[in-house]
């Protein structure tokens, strides 16, 4: 993971803001590590907003619909889930430190949740950050097939009617990809991001 890493143990959500419009995000190591450090990719993820793509079975399958989406009602729930250990991610990146600090964004305005609930239960989800015209993406899990996909779909959705012009995936997988996803260089993100940051927050 190439980038710029310094620990940091006094990150406050205004520092964090200000990092994520110049490029950079804080890590972990585990879980278990109460620590942050600073990282700054030299190639970084994004999913073009108009290169977007639904495969035709995951169309399919949101024309069901098999859950009931919703935005920012278990912020912190959706939080908790992604650092929770599952069977294909046996640990994360995501500490306490990194819940409370997003929680206070969340509080703030400037973090957001997409939820898939089967009932009461919450089934799968994303979050990440607003700044400017541009969503930082974070984090996702899913506990019933499909579920963190359809919500990538709606938040795709949601950013492309609300008039954002960025979304960060911050790295790209190979399922990210299956979207769109591509891996640009740090000075064409810069690019991207400058543009981002002109004028006030758009609205989530």
């Amino acid at each position: 993971m190439a980038g710029r890493r310094s620990r940091d143990r006094s990150i406050t959500p205004e520092l964090l803001l200000r990092a994520y419009s110049i490029g950079m995000f804080p890590m972990s190591e585990s879980a278990d590590d109460p620590e942050l450090f600073w990282v700054e990719p030299d190639i970084r993820g994004i999913i073009p907003l108009d290169g977007f793509h639904v495969s035709k079975s995951l169309q399919k399958a949101i024309r069901k619909p098999p859950f009931d989406i919703r935005f920012d009602t278990a912020f912190d729930q959706v939080v908790a889930k992604c650092a929770e250990a599952a069977d294909d991610r046996p640990s994360t990146w995501i500490n306490q430190t990194i819940r409370d600090l997003y929680s206070a964004l969340h509080r703030l305005g400037h973090a957001h949740s997409v939820e898939a609930w089967e009932g009461d239960e919450l089934v799968g989800g994303l979050y990440g950050v607003t700044l400017g015209s541009a969503y930082f993406g974070e984090s996702m899990f899913s506990r019933r097939t499909n579920a963190s996909k359809i919500c990538l779909v709606h938040l795709v959705e949601r950013l492309r009617e609300r008039g954002f012009t960025l979304l960060d995936t911050q790295f790209t997988t190979e399922h990210l990809k299956t979207f769109g996803a591509v891996d640009i260089p740090k000075a064409e993100y810069g690019v991207l991001l400058d543009k981002a940051m002109e004028g006030d927050t758009v609205r989530f």
